[in-house]
């Protein structure tokens, strides 16, 4: 999978801190601006594919934060961490009705056939730390499932953001933050573009460290 959209907005809208787990690494993308927006962060990446992996790990290795970013092909079912997380992030497979395709490393990673939501919330519960956040971007016609793989794991949703591509639009993505404690909820909205080609003041605010353009 390319770099999209999707990761550079959760990429640089998470919460972080200092053992953060990127989950469904790919090419490494979300893991490397965790590292960069948290300098004393350490960031372990996991992908279930092979390919992704290593990708991920030689991108992380040609990076300036290669002593701080390790990458491992396991799923998360599998994974065991000596130490629990401050932050996890996920940009999860969420396609879950539509056709698979023929391609079974794409279908991999836009399906949730290796990540059920219901197994992502459960395993991201098992390696948070009590005051980790788990955080995910997720296309807003998702929400119902997520909402109950939530409640079924005991996690609270604490922060969310409604993301629209543009004005006119309705919001097609949602950043959601969650948490085992049931903290005050941060609710906001974001606009990717006022008009083709003119990113607005949110998205050149939040993308303006890793976006050479803006």
């Amino acid at each position: 999978m390319k770099v999209g959209t999707d990761g550079l907005l959760l990429g640089a809208w998470a919460q972080g801190g200092k053992r953060v787990l990127d989950i469904g690494t790919g090419t490494g993308l979300i893991a490397l601006m965790m590292a960069q927006r948290f300098p004393e962060a350490h960031v372990d990446a996991i992908d279930i594919d092979a390919d992704a992996a290593s990708q991920a790990e030689d991108n992380a290795r040609r990076s300036p934060f290669a002593d701080r970013v390790a990458v491992r092909c396991v799923s998360l079912q599998e994974y065991v961490a000596e130490r629990e997380y401050d932050s996890i992030v996920c940009n999860p497979p969420f396609f879950t009705q539509s056709l698979q395709s023929p391609d079974s490393k794409r279908t991999l990673a836009r399906h949730s056939i290796a990540l059920p939501f219901d197994d992502l919330f459960r395993h991201a519960r098992r390696l948070m730390s009590e005051d980790g956040v788990l955080s995910i971007v997720v296309p807003s016609d998702a929400l119902s499932q997520i909402e109950t793989a939530a409640v079924m794991n005991n996690l609270f949703l604490v922060r969310r953001c409604l993301v629209r591509a543009t004005r006119k639009k309705p919001a097609r993505r949602l950043l959601l933050s969650f948490s085992q404690k049931p903290l005050p909820f941060h609710d906001e909205e974001g606009v990717i573009q006022e008009a083709v080609n003119e990113p607005s003041e949110w998205y050149r605010n939040l993308t303006c460290d890793f976006l050479l353009k803006y």
